[in-house]
């Protein structure tokens, strides 16, 4: 039976995962968040002589005063582990035409993000030396000053230094329902 309002929520079957609590998600959860439309990014950061890059659907604005920005990245990832001991990095927000970029910067076992972007337009962003893709809808460069840890990722919160480019004519990419789409 599933709660009712006053009471405390009581977990319907659609709820609980095979096996009980704690053994991952509950059972829909992966697939009702694939409902929810999100904008597609590549956050990039300059380590030393190496440029790493990876796609984010998990990202917003915080604050506008100060202006502060978010992105959620697997703790267990490499770009994820980069950026507990570098805090400058950018994310360029993909436009509707670039959903192979997100593609390569998506897959398992990439090669570093120059190699990526090798025949793309992009440019190394001045306040944060990281790779900028440009193209898209706009890039923010930002400094973490504060990272969470939120169940298997970490929200790392940045003030945003830079804001290279605004192309607010250009649709965005979308992630929705497991699939890149160009808002029309």
């Amino acid at each position: 039976m599933n709660g009712t309002a006053g009471d405390e929520p009581v977990p319907g079957p659609a709820s609980v995962s095979p096996g009980g609590t704690g053994g991952g998600p509950p059972d829909g959860f992966v697939e009702s968040m694939a409902q929810l439309a999100a904008g597609v990014g590549v956050v990039c950061v300059r380590d030393g002589r190496d440029d790493l890059g990876v796609t984010v659907t998990a990202l917003t604005s915080i604050s506008l005063d100060p202006p502060l920005f978010m992105v959620s990245l697997a703790t267990a990832s490499y770009v994820s582990e980069v950026l507990d001991r570098v805090d400058r990095w950018a994310v360029s927000l993909l436009g509707g035409s670039q959903a192979t970029i997100a593609s390569r910067f998506a897959s398992k076992g990439r090669p570093g993000a120059r190699l990526l972007l090798a025949g793309t337009p992009h440019h190394r962003g001045a306040a944060s030396e990281a790779l900028i893709v440009e193209g898209g809808v706009a890039a923010l460069e930002c400094e973490t000053v504060q990272r969470v840890t939120a169940g298997d990722h970490t929200l790392f919160i940045a003030r945003v230094l830079a804001v290279p480019y605004v192309e607010d004519t250009r649709p965005p990419l979308l992630r929705l329902r497991s699939r890149y789409r160009a808002l029309s």
